[in-house]
């Protein structure tokens, strides 16, 4: 049970009732003593009434008097002078004195602690102030273990009340904490429990219903979790499926890409003008076929392979892409250039960054030609201290919202019609392989800027 939170709280506030119990216990002690002396000193005087009527008592009236009174003499102070009314003999002398009349609440609960721990048997002297004028002091002695007695049986009523409230309130506490706290708790955590058992099943998310706004917030964020987990999980499934569907046929598909590839080589060789012109748009056709099975593929893998990281001349990377894009200009008036250090050096795997920076430099041309308009793709790289800086920029039309959005997700952040989207995720894992990241600077009307950051 003292594992549970509901538990936990019960034994706490039992402690923190007691507590409270504790601090009001010893001033409700220390007032029950100063009442008690209180009392005995207006019992005195009233004993003392006798003699005042009557200058003549017997000393058995007067030894009753006394014991009624539960003192053993009585000293009055009338009109500046001190009488001794009544008085029987002592056991033993008188030890301690307590002064009433100035006592602080201090004193008072100094005195009462003192006495509760003094089981010695003694007599004491009290002094206070008589009642209703009587006069101006009164004084009487008597014995201290009945005041202890009287007020050990005060304090164990006090700590038994105090025990049955704590208790009571306890309980109560108990069941209130667990309506409102370890049952919506308990109901949170089985949701979780049965979502995790099935997390692809809908049917599973919880819905938020709770009253208190805290719980009720830690709902909300469950929910708003288990429902992208749950998407994100069947999109998972339908790419894993489309994996094993172009593995399926990935081998005979490149079979005819590659055969069509020589049927070209035939028909680039014929002397007939129509044929002459159209060729090299169907060859540039059936090589962005191969391109787009051939990334199709690289995704569907269950990961890249390592980067093989060695020391390279970023410029000649960079003219190589650069080369290789002007191969499929055709007429579209693009101009690329570079602005790489000559002496810049990068550590890095060669095959993969040509790849990144193919992706970049190709997609920007593609954004490009769709206008139908001139446009430029500059590559520039700097370094500092801890990282070098490749940036791949253009001046086409910019990036559409919904691709910015999804600008890293596969089959969703293409921006051209018919893209798959899958260049510039297969350009990010690249680069975290590196340990660099991949990030768009900017992208609206008067182009787009991707940064590449390598770390040294």
């Amino acid at each position: 049970m003292l594992n549970t939170l509901s538990g936990r709280f019960l034994v706490l506030t039992v402690i923190f009732v007691m507590l409270a119990e504790v601090f009001i216990f010893v001033p409700s002690v220390a007032r029950f003593r100063e009442d008690y002396l209180l009392s005995r000193l207006e019992r005195a005087q009233i004993a003392s009434l006798a003699l005042l009527a009557d200058d003549m008592i017997s000393s058995d009236l007067e030894e009753e008097l006394l014991r009624n009174a539960e003192v053993f003499n009585v000293v009055l102070r009338r009109d500046e002078a001190r009488q001794l009314m009544l008085s029987s003999p002592m056991p033993r002398p008188v030890e301690q004195t307590f002064d009433l009349r100035e006592a602080g609440p201090w004193t008072l609960i100094r005195d009462a602690v003192a006495c509760l721990f003094d089981p010695e048997p003694r007599v004491v002297r009290v002094i206070g102030y008589p009642v209703r004028e009587g006069g101006s002091l009164i004084e009487v002695t008597m014995e201290a273990l009945p005041l202890r007695s009287a007020m050990i049986d005060y304090g164990l009523r006090i700590l038994v009340l105090a025990g049955v409230i704590s208790v009571v309130t306890a309980g109560l506490l108990f069941i209130a904490v667990s309506r409102l706290l370890v049952m919506p708790i308990h109901r949170v955590t089985s949701a979780m429990i049965s979502y995790a058992e099935n997390p692809e099943d809908p049917r599973r998310i919880i819905t938020p219903s709770s009253g208190i706004t805290e719980l009720r917030e830690a709902e909300d964020a469950l929910h708003g979790l288990q429902t992208e987990l749950t998407g994100a999980l069947k999109q998972k499934e339908r790419l894993a499926q489309l994996g094993s569907a172009v593995a399926k046929i990935s081998h005979d598909l490149r079979n005819i890409l590659t055969s069509a590839q020589l049927f070209t080589d035939r028909i680039e060789a014929s002397e007939d003008p129509g044929v002459k012109r159209l060729a090299p748009k169907l060859v540039g056709s059936i090589s962005r076929a191969m391109h787009l099975c051939e990334s199709t593929l690289a995704f569907g893998k269950a990961e890249e392979a390592p980067p093989r990281l060695s020391r390279l001349a970023l410029g000649e990377v960079v003219e190589d892409v650069l080369d290789s894009e002007r191969l499929s200009l055709g007429d579209e008036d693009i101009s690329l250039s570079a602005d790489i250090p000559a002496t810049m050096v990068v550590r890095a795997d060669a095959e993969q960054l040509h790849r990144v920076l193919s992706n970049l430099v190709r997609n920007a041309r593609q954004a490009i030609a769709q206008t139908g308009k001139p446009g430029e793709i500059a590559v520039s790289a700097d370094e500092d201290s801890e990282s070098w800086i490749i940036h791949v920029t253009d001046t086409g039309p910019g990036l559409p919202p919904k691709a910015r959005e999804n600008l890293f997700t596969p089959f969703q952040g293409g921006a051209r019609k018919g893209g798959t989207g899958l260049g510039l995720v297969i350009a990010q894992e690249l680069v975290r392989g590196h340990g660099g990241t991949l990030k768009l600077e900017r992208s609206d009307e008067n182009g787009t800027a991707f940064a590449l950051c390598l770390p040294k």
